[in-house]
């Protein structure tokens, strides 16, 4: 269809069509003018405009019924013509929107919507939105002016009740964004911005709409969710544009005090007036706070993300509008906006950082004081609350309510210290922060980890870095939650706390709560550590910066301060174990005068008692203490960095000892603040921290080594100083450990058990440093000789000289395994001279030379060793066992000192190993296996004589018991018992070369754990036995087991021989079965280059 540009054509394409709609009103005649109406362009409409609405407006105006589905085509029509027009006369703006809203009117006497259709009610709902967007400047302001009040208020009194009412969700959204463009707040750009003048006027105008605007609104934003969250985010939207209109701050304080005098023309309108002065500010604001209060209430927690995120916005818009109208309902928002920071939508919670962040910028608290007044009585409320809430509540609940307490502290940013002055305040908060960190101390395994040995020893002392940092923290266990989140709120809580507020004020008042009561003790730390890192500025999130930062010399008076009550002998020597040692070390420290601080239980167990009741929740909660300490340590090194290298002298010291402790969790927490402090102070690894600052440390070792009674620490920084250092402290500690062996010569019967202690340290850094490479140049050493030996016995090629050192060492070989030595070092010099003069430079020699100082140690340590092991106390036997290992280890290179050193130990081992309790027998037991892996054959008659039989008859004598057990038997000490001399008899076997009567005592004795009654280990034990006895004696131990099980016969070559009879044959299968047969499948596979198995017995026993 051809399109009518001009006025003049329009005119004659359109007349028929309004001509016939003007006689006769249907839905056909308006189908016809809207067919028309799509072939004139908008310029030519514009000019017909009035001429094309007239026919329409008439037809809406036709008396009688209204007919719906010719009122919905006239609107709708209507509609299209003001989308492509303009409406540039007052009156016309203001009579169409007359009979649009009339379209939708009750029937008289009713409240109720009209019952018209939905179509119907949608397009009149659109065609009100195009019309007053298609007004524009002084034409739609005309529409805002006193006189035409009454149709505002029934236009806006229609909209809330579809938008409250209706049912589908389509007209509920349109009602509302009608109802946004009437009230002047579109969210599109067409609309010129109102004046100052024009936006007071407008909003004494709305004013009169606000209680049914807002109460009708906050019932469709709190009405069933089944509605979908479209009309609950256009609803919340228009209320906080309404409100914010009515309400701003700008607009109040225009305001007169006396409501203005109209003329009396216009006195029934001004009777409709609302004047905003402040006693209907100070009113409309405690209601609206009501309104607010429930609206939050329910937007905060609604599911759809899009509600919560248009909750901010209305935030974030009074706010900035009124906060001086809405100060009272600050509680509410704010309250809302901080549990928002969390929310699980990223979106929400970037835009509420960002607003806070915002509030924080344009320094809204610290201007408002009101605002600042109502934080601070809400953090106050908050705080009293916090104990019973966090008890109450679960995880979900715990962290809305933590984030809301740390929202306040950061909205109120320097404000704090407002606060922190108060001493009603500063107690709430603190008295809540503790109570809620409280840690749950019932857990007996931290009490039961143990750290055993010198097994950090074993790996290199560089590892150690690495392997702490996984880790640093240790993880903690509270009463009143389990959330990791939790524990990091309160974190955040502590350091904003220190971030903004009086540091010195703030250390002085939880240094009180620390030495208040032992049952605050421990959280109180916990928060003085976090208050220092937040004091830094370390890992703390604020929305702003403070006004002044503490310089280096506050943070070190501070921490100095916190740190010399931490390793206060009264907080710092607690008790941690049942071990008696301990507890008796730890008395002895308090009985040298030293005071306890009152009340609570960590502090009541430091009394001394002549018999110490300690419960498991006690040493539980010294423990933590200790390791909360610990990571304070740590944290204040971080702080300071290279400056807290003027504190290592008061506070390595204390670290390395808590390094050295036996519980586990306390050893692995001071390694944790070792690393620390070498990341603080520059220090490239532990081992550097420890060899930089060794001169003072040695010293203090000295120092409390001479005073046990009241130091009985010493030994453990020395340990942790062995374990963690390497070779070029030996100089450094090898008076000290001459000093420990003059004075345990002194004193073996007092202070024997802790100068063991410190004597293990030492040979398990000597193991550690000098045991592996000593012992891999003696194998290589052992290597060159057998190659020398190959070789030349290769060229059968044998020197008059090495005949005669054969003999002469085979018989000095001799009489050392017949006992024969001298006892003094001297007789063993002229033992040997021959030997010595034909080879001075040979290895066997070095007898007579000078000792490395790392040998010389463990040799003067082993001279101790035998006389102790004869000790009453079991505890000491033990140690001293494991001392005696270490030594041997250590002088395994040098034979020659180490062969009479075991022959003078042999008679006090076998004592232990034949006549002493379990635990002994099961300690001396492994040092005679590392003894005959040592000295070799040197031990073999000793051990044939003295040891075996003993041996041999107690697992015969065991295996009944064995076999008969249930699976608890597993943890007996008899088990154990058994079961390291199974793992530990073959090796010996093999390492001693025994002979062929001794190798079946043990055949025949372990023989009997190869039977499947007996514990699993047990046979693997037994199997690894048999396994060695096959590399010893393959032949014999092949009979051995076939006399048990043959699984196959054995027919002989030829005729004339006898057939081979073995008493496993034909046998029926038993308990030995399996095992037999799985050890002679082995033997085979070992075998399997050699000729077949039938020839390998072809003759019976």
């Amino acid at each position: 269809m051809a399109v009518f540009d001009t006025p003049q054509e329009a005119f004659g394409a359109l007349r028929p069509a309004c001509v016939r709609l003007t006689r006769a009103q249907s839905a056909e005649n308006v189908a016809r003018l809207q067919a028309h109406l799509g072939a004139v362009s908008a310029a030519a409409l514009q000019e017909l405009q009035e001429y094309v609405l007239f026919p329409l407006r008439l037809a809406l105006k036709a008396p009688g019924p209204r007919r719906e589905r010719l009122v919905q085509s006239v609107v709708q029509c209507i509609a299209s013509v003001l989308a492509a027009t303009r409406v540039k006369k007052q009156e016309l703006l203001r009579e169409l929107f007359s009979e649009l809203c009339t379209c939708l009117a009750p029937a008289s006497g009713s409240s109720k919507p009209a019952p018209l259709s939905e179509e119907l009610k949608l397009a009149v709902i659109q065609a009100l939105h195009t019309l007053l967007h298609s007004a524009y400047g002084d034409v739609i302001l005309s529409l805002y002016q006193p006189s035409t009040l009454p149709l505002l208020g029934f236009a806006v009194s229609l909209l809330l009740g579809l938008a409250e009412q209706e049912k589908a969700r389509q007209i509920k959204i349109s009602a509302l964004k009608c109802l946004q463009v009437l009230v002047l707040q579109c969210d599109c750009q067409e609309h010129r911005h109102l004046d100052e003048d024009e936006a007071q006027q407008c909003g004494d105008l709305f004013a009169s709409f606000l209680p049914g605007i807002s109460i009708t609104l906050s019932r469709v934003i709190t009405g069933d969710i089944k509605q979908g969250h479209k009309p609950t985010v256009s609803a919340i939207r228009l209320f906080y544009l309404v409100v914010g209109s009515v309400m701003a701050d700008a607009q109040l304080a225009r305001i007169p005090k006396n409501k203005e005098k109209l003329p009396v023309e216009q006195s029934r309108i001004a009777e409709l007036m609302v004047h905003r002065g402040p006693d209907w500010s100070k009113s409309t604001a405690e209601k609206l706070s009501l309104l607010l209060h429930k609206v939050v209430e329910f937007s905060s927690v609604h599911p759809h993300w899009k509600v919560r995120l248009e909750l901010v916005e209305l935030v974030q818009h009074l706010l900035r509008n009124c906060g001086q109208s809405l100060v009272d309902s600050f509680s509410h928002l704010l309250k809302a906006l901080v549990g928002l920071v969390n929310d699980e939508n990223g979106e929400v919670q970037s835009r509420c950082n960002e607003v806070l962040r915002g509030i924080a910028e344009r320094r809204v608290v610290a201007q408002n004081r009101a605002l600042a007044d109502v934080l601070s009585e809400n953090l106050h409320s908050l705080a009293t609350a916090l104990p019973r809430l966090m008890n109450s509540q679960d995880d979900t609940g715990k962290v809305s309510t933590l984030s809301l307490l740390l929202g306040y502290l950061k909205l109120l940013g320097p404000k704090i210290n407002v606060i922190l002055n108060s001493v009603s305040h500063l107690h709430r908060l603190s008295k809540a922060l503790v109570q809620v960190l409280e840690l749950d101390v019932t857990d007996v395994k931290i009490v039961e980890d143990r750290r055993w040995g010198c097994e950090s020893a074993c790996g290199p002392a560089g590892s150690l870095q690495h392997g702490v940092q996984k880790g640093r923290c240790q993880k903690k266990y509270f009463r009143f939650f389990t959330e990791e989140k939790v524990f990091q709120l309160l974190q955040q809580v502590c350091r904003v706390l220190g971030y903004y507020g009086n540091l010195y004020l703030l250390v002085d008042h939880f240094m009180g709560l620390y030495g208040e009561s032992g049952m605050y003790r421990k959280q109180a730390a916990m928060v003085l550590n976090e208050l220092i890192a937040g004091a830094a500025g370390m890992g703390v999130d604020v929305l702003q910066e403070r006004e002044i930062s503490p310089n280096v010399d506050d943070l070190k008076g501070s921490i100095t301060s916190i740190l010399d009550e931490y390793t206060d002998q009264a907080n710092w020597y607690l008790i941690t174990s049942i071990d008696t040692e301990e507890i008796s070390h730890e008395h002895s420290v308090q009985r040298s005068g030293l005071t306890a601080r009152p009340g609570g239980a960590c502090s009541s167990i430091l009394l001394p008692s002549p018999e110490p009741h300690v419960t498991t929740r006690t040493m539980n909660s010294n423990i933590w203490q200790i390791c909360i300490q610990l990571e304070g340590i740590g944290c204040f090194a971080a702080v300071l960095g290279k400056g807290f290298r003027l504190l290592l002298l008061s506070a390595l010291y204390p670290v390395l000892e808590k390094a050295g402790d036996k519980t586990l969790l306390i050893s692995e927490t001071a390694l944790g603040t070792l690393v620390d402090i070498c990341e603080a102070c520059s220090y490239d690894s532990v081992q550097s921290l420890i060899n930089e600052n060794s001169d003072y440390l040695v010293n203090g070792i000295s120092l409390n080594l001479r005073q046990l009674a009241h130091q009985p620490h010493a030994s453990q920084v020395l340990d942790t100083m062995l374990r963690h250092s390497d070779a070029s402290l030996l100089p450094l500690v090898e008076d000290v450990i001459q000093d420990v062996l003059s004075t345990l010569d002194q004193s073996y019967n007092n202070q024997a058990s802790t100068f063991l202690r410190v004597l293990h340290s030492v040979m398990a850094a000597l193991v550690q440093w000098f045991g592996s490479s000593c012992g891999e140049e003696h194998q290589r050493r052992q290597t060159a000789e057998w190659r020398s030996r190959t070789s030349s016995q290769g060229q059968q090629v044998v020197t008059r000289q090495e005949v005669e050192r054969f003999f002469l060492d085979y018989v000095r070989q001799k009489q050392i395994a017949e006992g024969n030595l001298p006892d003094t070092g001297d007789e063993e010099e002229d033992e040997v001279p021959p030997l010595a003069k034909l080879e001075p430079n040979n290895s066997d020699t070095e007898g007579e030379t000078l000792l490395p100082s790392h040998a010389q140690l463990a040799k003067d340590v082993m001279e101790r060793c035998i006389h102790l092991l004869s000790d009453g106390n079991l505890r000491v036997r033990l140690k001293v066992l494991d001392v005696l290992e270490l030594c041997v280890i250590v002088l395994h290179p040098h034979g020659n000192h180490l062969l009479p050193m075991a022959h003078r130990v042999w008679p006090a081992l076998v004592t232990r190993l034949i006549s002493d309790d379990p635990l002994a027998v099961l300690r001396a037991f492994k040092v005679l296996c590392t003894l005959a892996q040592k000295c070799g054959d040197f031990l073999r008659q000793r051990f044939s004589k003295d040891v075996l039989p003993k041996l041999t008859s107690s697992l015969l004598s065991q295996a009944p018991a064995s076999a008969r057990a249930g699976p608890v038997y597993n943890h007996t000490l008899a088990f154990k018992l058994q079961l390291a001399v199974l793992q530990g008899l073959g090796s010996l076997c093999e390492k001693l070369d025994m002979g062929e009567s001794d190798l079946n005592k043990v055949a025949d004795a372990c023989l009997i754990y190869l039977s499947a009654k007996q514990p699993v280990k047990l046979q693997e034990a037994a199997q690894s036995v048999f396994l060695h006895l096959m590399h010893v004696d393959p032949d014999s131990t092949w009979l051995l087991l076939n006399e048990v099980c043959c699984p196959q016969r054995y027919e002989p070559p030829h005729i004339s021989l006898r057939p081979v009879k073995l008493s496993g044959m034909g046998r029926q299968r038993n308990e030995f079965t399996d095992n037999v047969l799985l050890l002679l499948e082995r033997l085979q596979q070992r075998e399997s280059p050699a000729p077949r198995a039938g020839t390998q017995g072809a003759s019976p026993p």
